[in-house]
């Protein structure tokens, strides 16, 4: 095992046989080394050749993960077809951060996807009292809360307000602490929220929107994508302020 990288990102390659020296006088200390500079890393697992770990070795690892569980902010791992990217796919779901497998082929594609944005939250005021959100790629603890402060911004003088949740374009979220974001800046609006409507392509996107109507006092509808539009007017449609403007136009006596 050896390791190099830059500041805030590692790399580390693998080959033959892993022991738990590997972790104590490898890893633990580059890992360690890079987070007295940044908050969290982005680390690079090149596999390559038969990889074999030892008992110790096994038992490091949890070690490692589990007191540095924050301390990754993002992990590709490039290793051939077999168990050891089996693995890493399986549990990616569970990790704290997003975790990208590529072949070994692919180490620059790897390291572009560990430099590049994954995600951003778009806010957009729609007239009145209703706000756009807008979930772009898979979205990161830091996004949320940037979007946060815009969202309070905008709030601030509304008594109230309607929420478009756009969803075309979300691929999840950059690992658990990513949705627990989600889940705090909902629960943080959603007494102030008097309507949603909530656009995407996906079943489970639906089956949120169902799960979630249960527990929010606001009347909520799920679009399809192509129903973008028909989901803005019935978001805005019925609005005391909308009916206002109809009545009196612009213009008119």
């Amino acid at each position: 095992m050896s390791d190099t990288g830059t500041a805030g990102q590692l790399e580390m390659r693998m080959s033959g046989t892993i022991s738990s020296e590997d972790y104590e006088y490898v890893l633990t200390p580059a890992l360690e080394a890079a987070l007295t500079e940044v908050d969290a890393v982005r680390l690079l697992i090149v596999v390559s050749g038969d990889v074999n770990f030892e008992v110790g070795a096994v038992w490091a690892d949890m070690k490692l993960g589990l007191s540095h569980w924050r301390g990754f902010d993002r992990l590709a791992v490039c290793a051939a077809p077999g168990w050891i990217a089996n693995s890493f796919r399986a549990f990616a779901p569970f990790m704290p951060c997003p975790v990208q497998v590529f072949d070994l082929k692919d180490e620059d594609a790897a390291r572009r996807w560990l430099r590049e944005s994954l995600g951003a939250i778009h806010l957009r005021t729609l007239g009145g009292p209703a706000v756009q959100i807008e979930l772009i790629g898979k979205v990161s603890p830091e996004d949320y809360a940037i979007a946060q402060g815009d969202l309070d911004a905008k709030l601030r003088e509304m008594n109230g307000f309607r929420l478009l949740l756009d969803l075309r374009e979300f691929d999840g979220w950059q690992g658990l602490s990513a949705m627990a974001a989600h889940m705090s800046l909902a629960r943080g609006h959603v007494g102030m929220l008097d309507k949603a409507a909530i656009v995407g392509d996906r079943a489970w996107q639906k089956m949120a929107q169902k799960i979630g109507a249960q527990f929010v006092g606001a009347e909520t509808r799920f679009f399809d994508a192509e129903n973008f539009e028909t989901a803005k007017s019935w978001l805005i449609s019925d609005h005391p302020q909308n009916r206002q403007a109809r009545k009196h136009p612009a213009g008119g006596d």
